[in-house]
């Protein structure tokens, strides 16, 4: 057997330390490397995520943007245009902060369409009676209630007549719960004519806050039994259109487009056939959508001098797909003349 001398033994313990110490770090070393590339994968794949969702942030927030811009230029030009509706309305029927109602041939098909751009959380209706009295001088009455469930934000009364009414001291006086409106047609209507006159358009939202409402037409004593028309005859009788709008809560950022076809003989705007479509999901406004003005530049604030006095609108949209998020509101705007009303 083989001896060794002391300096060849301290000579291989030292390698053996040598192998041992190199092995061990080689180890750590690994170790560590296999933490930096994760946390290097980590950074990496978080940068890509936080990356992904903003370029898909701000893209939902361009498409947004460019659906409102095509809802205005849509808005105006429609708007521009508007004319009387083939039953003989008024180019303008609703004039109210967050929606307009109005008639425009916007197919180019040669026929007048009824149109309605609103907000979502607009919801609006309307309540149809008539009444008649049998004696001169008579008074009636309609009375409407639970006609909102949300925020009233607008209420009209459009009133019609017809009777022994063609002297000036033969006409009717509106009331709403027992309080005067004005008197109708102490000029230019007709006697006994058969046909609705005198129409007029009040401005009724106070006295429709408690969602209860009640309308009266009380002719004056000059007016007398003379009108055959109808079945039993009478001196007047009297058409109560009531008409209004509300603030539904939870839905207040989709701006919608309504469309109503002309139908039948005589030619009617049948609400039940409106065709409804969304423009975008992402409006924000608190100021008005609409703006109302007169040939002077004068903005317009009351019924019903809104539909008759306006000349120009302006239309003006807030958009953002995230208030609690950059970037901030982005604005839209545009101004319109209403080319068939301009001259009026």
């Amino acid at each position: 057997m083989r001896s060794f001398t002391p300096l060849e033994i301290i000579k291989s313990n030292r390698k053996y330390k040598e192998s041992k110490s190199l092995t061990g770090f080689t180890l750590i070393e690994t170790l560590v490397t296999i933490f930096i590339l994760a946390l290097i994968i980590g950074v990496v794949f978080g940068l890509i995520v936080f990356l992904y969702r903003t370029h898909g942030y701000a893209w939902e927030e361009s498409q947004a943007i460019e659906e409102a811009r095509r809802g205005i230029e849509a808005m105006t030009k429609e708007i521009r245009e508007a004319r009387t509706g083939e039953d003989g309305s008024y180019p303008l029927e609703k004039a109210e902060d967050k929606q307009i109602v109005f008639y425009s041939d916007i197919d180019n098909d040669g026929r007048t369409e009824k149109v309605r751009y609103f907000l979502g959380t607009v919801n609006s209706g309307i309540l149809i009676q008539e009444c008649q009295t049998d004696s001169g001088g008579g008074t009636c009455s309609v009375a409407f209630s639970n006609f909102f469930t949300g925020i009233l934000k607008s209420a009209q009364l459009k009133v019609s007549v017809e009777g022994d009414l063609d002297r000036s001291a033969e006409y009717v006086t509106v009331s709403v719960d027992g309080n005067n409106l004005g008197n109708i047609c102490q000029i230019g209507c007709s006697h006994c004519a058969g046909v609705w006159q005198g129409t007029t358009i009040y401005d009724v939202i106070s006295q429709a806050q408690d969602n209860e409402i009640q309308f009266s037409a009380d002719a004056s004593s000059a007016v007398g039994y003379e009108c055959p028309v109808g079945s039993p005859n009478h001196s007047m009788k009297a058409r109560f259109e009531f008409s209004w709008e509300e603030e539904i809560i939870g839905a207040g950022n989709e701006l919608k487009k309504g469309i109503i076809e002309p139908t039948g003989s005589p030619i009617e705007y049948p609400s039940e056939q409106e065709n409804i479509s969304f423009l975008t999901s992402y409006v924000r406004n608190a100021p008005p959508i609409f703006e109302y003005f007169d040939n002077q530049g004068d903005k317009i604030e009351e019924y019903p001098a809104r539909l008759i006095d306006t000349k120009i609108m302006k239309v003006y949209l807030v958009v953002n797909v995230n208030p609690n998020r950059p970037p901030d509101n982005h604005e839209l705007e545009s101004y319109v003349q209403l080319r068939n009303l301009k001259e009026e």
